[in-house]
């Protein structure tokens, strides 16, 4: 496993992160915390150290899984977490009142819920779970985040940008008010690699790529009759939108016949290949995942020549319209 720093803040941690969505339950198929205990505890041996969740992930059961093993890990672990938004909309919509979304008292009391979730004393990386850009100069959210920091409980914050908006976080890089940006990034939008990434390299803010094989898409098992028994991946492809995968993975996969490894090799691969991305936090519910994605680590960035091509692969959409 190689690690690298996050930002300015200088803890360096696993290039490969642990994604703890899944393990939360409710909009994912979850055999049992057993099986997500095993696949954490086999994580932490193959070397990750980083592990992103929310409170809003299961109502907390994410954390709660987190905290039940990362105290017995044989290095240190670094813990994300993030406060969902008070009205519960996923993504922030535009001009959104941050006293409905992010006031002060309720960042607060999410955190301190937070820190019983996941048993420990402090959170390393606090982070926004939406973020408008218009709330920049609020004193809320800054308000919130510098007491807590002030009071041990959280050592450094960020924001998770919405989807697909990553131009939305250019002002607050730049502003020195964060540590890290999560964002997603992967071989069908790679966006923010055209003025995210340069602002973060040049401001010192880290990076934590979400979505990196599309919610399975990029894994090349999705078929035209795919069928999903998650809530949340039974959304994501609806309609017609298993065909439109298999027809952009299938000449995907035509264009990179002479590169080794699986797709979802590669799609990783693709992610860590760019110097400014910290992490990428792919999610893993079984042993098997995490074994095949911490494994792309020691593999490294992909060929300049391969990453040329899979330009020609962006592809604009959002599934959640």
């Amino acid at each position: 496993m190689r690690y690298r720093k996050l930002g300015r803040t200088g803890i360096e941690i696993s290039e490969i992160g642990y994604g703890a969505w899944g393990i939360g339950g409710k909009q994912w198929q979850v055999d049992s915390d057993d099986q997500s205990i095993r696949a954490l505890r086999r994580s932490f041996e193959l070397g990750l150290n980083f592990i992103d969740t929310a409170l809003a992930y299961g109502e907390g059961h994410s954390e709660r899984v987190v905290g039940s093993v990362v105290k017995s890990t044989p290095h240190r672990v670094f813990l994300a977490t993030k406060v969902p938004p008070k009205n519960l909309i996923w993504p922030a919509a535009p001009g959104s009142n941050i006293m409905d979304v992010f006031p002060y008292e309720y960042i607060v009391s999410c955190t301190e819920t937070s820190l019983k979730n996941l048993d420990v004393e402090t959170i390393d990386l606090q982070q926004l779970h939406v973020w408008d850009p218009g709330w920049i100069a609020r004193d809320e959210w800054k308000r919130a985040f510098e007491d807590l920091r002030k009071a041990g409980k959280i050592r450094y914050c960020g924001i998770s940008i919405n989807d697909h908006q990553p131009d939305s976080a250019l002002e607050i890089v730049a502003s020195g008010l964060i540590d890290s940006v999560q964002v997603i990034y992967n071989i069908f939008d790679p966006s923010p690699g055209a003025n995210l990434f340069p602002a973060t390299q040049q401001h010192g803010v880290g990076v934590l790529a979400r979505v990196p094989l599309d919610e399975g898409a990029l894994t090349g098992t999705i078929t035209a009759d795919s069928k999903f028994e998650d809530p949340f991946r039974a959304f994501y492809f609806k309609g017609n939108r298993p065909k439109e995968v298999v027809k952009h993975v299938d000449a995907l996969k035509a264009d990179l016949r002479d590169v080794p490894g699986s797709l979802a090799e590669i799609a990783l691969r693709f992610c860590i290949s760019h110097p400014a991305v910290t992490t990428v936090i792919p999610g893993m519910r079984r042993v098997s995942s995490v074994e095949s994605n911490c494994g792309v680590s020691e593999l490294g960035p992909l060929d300049g020549n391969v990453l040329e091509r899979l330009r020609n692969h962006a592809w604009k959409k959002n599934y959640y319209t």
